[in-house]
């Protein structure tokens, strides 16, 4: 399938940033150097006109904005000469810049959520807002943070490079979780249609199969390549012919990717045999059960409770509750999920924690408390896919129940 041109640019910054943040060590020249780049690329081309190797294009270009922005500069200190060196004799984009760079925003200086969320503005290609979306803050809040965490790599001198190997532990669990996250905005885009930025799941597996190739003896690294592509493998099915969603028990199995399933199943069988289980393991093991599955009525219901229960025992997050709490009504029955679920604190904001909810009453029937569910599900922030999806079974509810308006 082709990508628009906003689509490549938009895959391609990712490594073109990393490449210009080496060379200069400047974080801000870099990300002004690369968006000149881009509207010169926007004038420039089209989506029937893309450059033949989008990456080097926007290197190249990108080279000479921030050599033009440094030599502006009336005083230039001695590393921003080296740096004007390196961007006239270094060429190329390299493999492991993107590596360099999510460690560099990983150091252990910085808080665990700047930490993630620069990775995201950075490797990602975020916006601060979609970026404020995924941690449930405001705009502002995620701007302030992200702004902090730039500042201390400058003023800390926090080196761009991948750690020794005695430090790759302390920073390990912060670099999961933005490849992950990274993953997921591709997976699930929190704008516009769900499957607006594909491109970043995409992004996700690559940085993920990277990251496991340089650490082939850490099973996290294999848990969550695996997770990444089992779900990825799911994609093909998971939007109706009309734009909506399909839940995962409604979609056409024979569309899923198998070659990625399989891959995924070897991954987390050799993962889990080297019986240091994580979370990422875990839930790669959870999500090669559902892919595995020939049916919906054959999921292995029972594992992916034990599994969950086991996640939710290392500290696991709200989401992972309220994932717990579905495969509990799966299992056991949705009143048993709504017990689960109504346990769940400080997910108020999150439409899928109501629509869960809804759907829950729904099955007891429960019609009344549902609507109200779901009424609270689309006065939440969610993307437009999504929206339409809830707005749909909110009115196929209402029908069974006519006197109620929500």
């Amino acid at each position: 399938m082709s990508r628009s041109l906003s689509e490549t640019l938009r895959l391609e910054g990712g490594q073109v940033l990393a490449t210009l943040i080496r060379l200069t060590g400047r974080f801000d020249l870099a990300e002004d150097a690369l968006q000149d780049a881009l509207l010169i690329a926007n004038e420039k081309f089209s989506d029937e006109r893309l450059p033949e190797n989008p990456a080097a294009w926007l290197t190249v270009v990108a080279k000479r904005k921030a050599l033009d922005r440094l030599r502006r500069e009336a005083k230039r200190a001695a590393k921003e000469a080296e740096a004007m060196s390196l961007l006239v004799e270094d060429t190329d984009t390299e493999p492991t810049d993107q590596l360099r760079l999510l460690f560099t925003c990983c150091h252990p200086a910085l808080s665990p959520e700047a930490r993630v969320a620069l990775a995201l503005r950075t490797l990602g290609g975020l916006t601060t807002k979609e970026i404020a979306r995924a941690f449930l803050v405001t705009e502002s809040t995620m701007g302030q943070r992200i702004s902090r965490a730039k500042a201390k790599i400058a003023s800390a001198h926090i080196p761009y490079r991948v750690p020794d190997d005695h430090e790759l532990p302390d920073r390990l669990p912060a670099v999961l979780n933005v490849i992950y996250l990274i993953f997921t905005t591709g997976h699930h885009a929190p704008f516009g249609s769900w499957d607006d930025r594909v491109d970043l799941g995409d992004e996700g597996i690559r940085l993920a199969r990277m990251l496991a190739g340089l650490m082939p003896d850490e099973p996290e690294c294999a848990g969550l390549l695996a997770l990444c592509l089992a779900t990825a493998a799911r994609q093909p099915g998971r939007q109706s012919d009309d734009g909506l969603p399909v839940l995962l028990a409604d979609q056409d199995r024979k569309r899923w990717n198998q070659e990625q399933i399989q891959e995924a199943s070897r991954l987390v069988d050799g993962a889990l045999r080297r019986r240091s289980v994580g979370p990422y393991q875990i839930q790669a093991a959870i999500s090669a059960l559902h892919s595995l599955a020939p049916t919906a009525s054959e999921t292995d219901w029972e594992q992916i409770v034990t599994l969950y229960r086991m996640l939710e025992g290392m500290g696991g997050s709200g989401v992972i509750a309220v994932n717990r709490a579905v495969a509990e009504a799966e299992l056991s029955g949705p009143d048993i999920g709504l017990e689960v679920l109504e346990a769940i604190e400080g997910l108020d904001s999150w439409h899928l924690y109501w629509s869960t909810k809804a759907d829950f009453l729904r099955r007891l029937g429960r019609g009344d408390e549902a609507l109200v569910a779901y009424h609270q599900a689309l006065n939440c922030d969610m993307n437009e896919s999504d929206r339409a999806f809830l707005s749909m079974r909110m009115s196929e509810l209402q029908g069974q129940f006519p006197g109620r308006n929500q």
